[in-house]
């Protein structure tokens, strides 16, 4: 399956659909990740990851990507449908803070409102990666495996 939405539906205690995120999730603020809930993973779900990105902000990755990764969390297993605010369970991706875990929004001053997507994937594979993966190594990977996704956006501006 290529990369598309399917019936999965994701929200949140804190984060509404289209809202501005509050500054306790913020970088600046308490920088605590977002509680995030997710139901109708699809049949023969082994595995689900998450994933925060800006694709507002200039271009930082290499090779070529776009945007900023917020976070990316992953090794969550099937019967698993909530992280928990602050959550700092399973396997942590690399942000592009350079950190390992939840980096929360962080805009340029001045660059205007970005947008923040909230991924969730359910995957065919049980996963076992370690800690540290970038997005883009970590979607290689996983892409071929995605059985369905969502996502929720809110926003932020500094």
């Amino acid at each position: 399956m290529t990369f598309a939405l399917s019936d999965m539906k994701v929200s949140s205690h804190d984060l509404k659909q289209g809202d501005k995120i509050a500054e306790m999730h913020s970088y600046d603020g308490d920088n605590i990740s977002p509680q995030l809930y997710w139901e109708k993973t699809p049949d023969g779900t082994k595995s689900i990851a998450v994933f925060c990105h800006d694709p507002d902000a200039p271009l930082i990755s290499s090779p070529g990507t776009y945007g900023f990764t917020h976070w990316l969390v992953y090794n969550i297993p099937p019967t698993t449908t909530e992280l928990q605010q602050g959550c700092q369970d399973y396997a942590k991706g690399k942000n592009n803070f350079g950190e390992v875990g939840y980096g929360g929004p962080k805009p340029p001053e001045g660059h205007g409102r970005h947008h923040y997507f909230f991924w969730v994937l359910a995957l065919d594979i049980e996963l076992s990666l370690d800690n540290g993966l970038e997005l883009a190594e970590f979607l290689q990977k996983v892409e071929p495996h995605v059985l369905g996704m969502n996502r929720l956006m809110a926003h932020f501006e500094r």
